[in-house]
């Protein structure tokens, strides 16, 4: 039986760096819609209530998909 050669350590080390590289973009992300939210708020233009609900409203829609699953 012949064995699956994951790769090499230099493989590793380049997803591990892009691993790095996505939670560093996640992060860049998560802070400008942080802070656009937190200026809408501020300005009155939403309320965190209606965010919320939204927000709510939005997982419930991508929890159950429009296709039946099998």
């Amino acid at each position: 039986m012949e064995r699956y050669s994951a790769g090499t350590a230099m493989d590793f080390v380049h997803i591990a760096a892009k691993l790095g590289d996505l939670k560093d973009e996640h992060y860049r992300n998560t802070l400008a819609l942080s802070t656009i939210i937190e200026l809408l708020i501020d300005k009155g233009l939403l309320t965190r209530e209606e965010i919320a609900h939204k927000a709510e409203e939005l997982d419930q829609f991508m929890s159950h998909p429009s296709y039946p699953s099998i």
